[in-house]
């Protein structure tokens, strides 16, 4: 069974015409047959892909094992938060977190965080993998050092749980994602890429204020619902949770709501929105760490303003059938097509 998907240099990917994100032919909706889910496990810090016919049973193309090691991958010989979503030039931009929570115990350094604590904070990094594909299965990979980017990020504590959307006033791939400054609180930031997905072109901006000051942000995600864009991230307080913000602009303008959107009782985050092929429905997907183990969790919307919890994995509508414990994931559509090529290059009979 394969291991490690192919990874190809951006040399490959100019042969192959994948570096620009300029608009191209994309599916619609209707064209929508299936569901890639991307996830990582605290057990190998690694990235997995699960797929899907119905948005409801996911099956992992290479049975619970990963399709690339964060050893292979990351400065930190790890991966976490991996999240996906399919560009205007109809490639599919994948990012990550490049951290090893465990690290000193897996004997990748001999200290517990890469850089001290006392200075850092917990889960201290300052890089982010970055990688491109047409199809799945060849990848281009960077791993860029945000503290390296800009003089002025020198001293970043963390960044972590980078994600993608396309803007399209600007003509770029945006990349936002939780960042920490020395040993001071996480917070919300944006910033553009280049068009090889290799480099962050402008420094980083504040995508969204916290009205309570002192409360800790993160794990943002913005999806594009009709002429409005949905950040949902997390707020680390008492009965924070999962909060929504409304915009109609893609990076700026977001309207507090203090309302918890998650059901849950113990501690949620990493919150992902993804649509139901040829519904009017929305999912909203999320970790929950406070489970032991661990599961995702998942709520259902049409209106945005009334969430249906569906339970978790193997507990309520949704099921995995050879897998347990993914963490801090993402969903994405794909066409029947690339279900298919994807399946097959994994060995994956059905799904």
């Amino acid at each position: 069974m394969k291991t490690v998907l192919p990874l190809f240099l951006t040399a490959t990917l100019l042969a192959t015409g994948c570096v620009s994100p300029r608009k191209a032919a994309l599916p619609t909706d209707k064209d929508m047959t299936a569901y890639l889910l991307v996830y990582f496990k605290d057990q190998d810090h690694s990235l997995h892909f699960a797929l899907s016919s119905d948005g409801y049973t996911f099956t992992d193309v290479n049975h619970g094992q990963p399709v690339i090691n964060g050893a292979d991958i990351a400065e930190q010989k790890g991966i976490r938060d991996p999240h996906i979503v399919r560009g205007p030039d109809n490639a599919f931009y994948l990012a990550m977190t490049d951290l090893h929570i465990f690290g000193k115990q897996a004997g990748y350094r001999t200290t517990e965080w890469q850089r001290p604590a006392e200075k850092y904070d917990w889960g201290n990094n300052r890089a982010l993998v970055l990688m491109k594909s047409k199809n799945l299965i060849d990848w281009s990979c960077t791993d860029l050092r945000v503290d390296k980017a800009f003089p002025g990020l020198a001293e970043v504590g963390c960044v972590w749980a980078p994600e993608t959307i396309y803007d399209a006033a600007k003509g770029k791939m945006m990349i936002y994602f939780t960042m920490r400054l020395g040993h001071g609180k996480t917070g919300l930031y944006y910033s553009y890429t280049d068009d090889a997905f290799t480099e962050l072109e402008t420094y980083p901006e504040a995508l969204f204020t916290y009205p309570r000051p002192g409360v800790q942000i993160l794990d943002a995600d913005i999806t594009k619902v009709g002429d409005k864009y949905h950040l949902f991230y997390v707020a680390q307080e008492r009965d924070g949770g999962i909060k929504q913000a409304v915009s109609d602009k893609i990076n700026r303008d977001y309207v507090f709501d203090p309302a918890k959107v998650d059901p849950e009782t113990v501690g949620c985050e990493a919150p992902n929105l993804w649509k139901r092929n040829g519904e009017n429905k929305w999912v909203l997907m999320y970790d929950v760490f406070g489970l032991h183990p661990n599961n995702m969790g998942f709520s259902e919307t049409t209106d945005f303003k009334t969430f249906t919890k569906l339970g978790y994995f193997n507990d309520g509508v949704m099921k995995t059938t050879n897998f347990t414990s993914p963490k801090h994931g993402a969903v994405i559509s794909l066409t029947a097509a690339e279900a298919k090529r994807l399946a097959e290059h994994w060995g994956l009979e059905k799904y």
